[in-house]
Parts: structure tokens; sequence; C-alpha cells
């Protein structure tokens, strides 16, 4: 199990990039900036763990779209405002952890200042890891 330290530890060489393997995903002019980190198989067949590196620059918008797993994140530097169906519109800052559920829509905005987010998703192995909702 992780433990919050050493999910904190992963994000932290997350950003600092001591993992980084320059792939990225799905980047949109504009929005939202996702480089790959890693990718594991697992946790059980056909599924992988994936970590992912989000930057956000000021005023960023994040489309409604969904995951086709469970996404594990963590604020890192900044703030987010996050609009979950079912759950409604919180705003989480440097620090703060959130989970959003398999294949539920969300969005996002950025405040005035960039944002950087580390993510965990496992998902279905071979499916895109964002959908348009």
């Amino acid at each position: 199990m992780l433990t919050r330290r050493g999910f904190a530890a992963c994000a932290l060489c997350a950003v600092t990039g001591f993992v980084a393997t320059g792939a990225e995903a799905q980047n949109a002019p504009g929005g939202p900036k996702r480089t790959i980190i890693t990718r594991t198989d697992g946790p059980m067949d056909g599924y992988e763990a994936v970590d992912v590196r989000v930057d956000l620059d000021a005023g960023t918008l994040i489309p409604r779209h969904t995951h086709p797993g469970i996404e594990s994140s963590y604020v890192v530097e900044g703030a987010l405002e996050l609009s979950v169906d079912g759950q409604g519109t919180r705003t989480f800052k440097a620090g703060d952890g959130f989970q959003v559920p398999t294949r539920v829509p969300h969005s996002g905005k950025n405040g005035d200042k960039p944002t950087i987010v580390a993510i965990t998703y496992v998902v279905e192995k071979g499916k895109p890891l964002v959908s348009p909702a």
C-alpha cells in the first residue's frame, strides 16, 4: 500500500524529473500539458499504472473528460478548481490530494498562477488515457 509519505516522495521524484521519460500524452495548445513519467503493468491483468506530471499555465481550462480507471492526484504547486459529476466543485491547493472515480466526467480550471499536479492512474491497458466527455 502506498503511504502518503511514499506518494509525496514519488510526486517529488516525478516533478524533479528523476524518472522522467519525456513522453507526452494528448496535449492540446493552451490546455494541460501531460508528461508520462512511468508506465507499469498491473495491478492485475489488463490494467496498468501510469504516473503523469500535469503542468497548467495560468488561466488553463481543463475540458470535461473521463479516464478508463481511477485517478489519484496530488497538487504539488499552485491551485486547481475541480468539478466532478456527482461531487460538485472544490478547490485544491498545494499539498492537497484528490481522487476521481473510473469513467466519471470531470473538468477544471486553473487560477492566475501556474499549477503542477502529480497523478497516478490505474487504468485499462490499451485504452486512451483521456477521453472527452
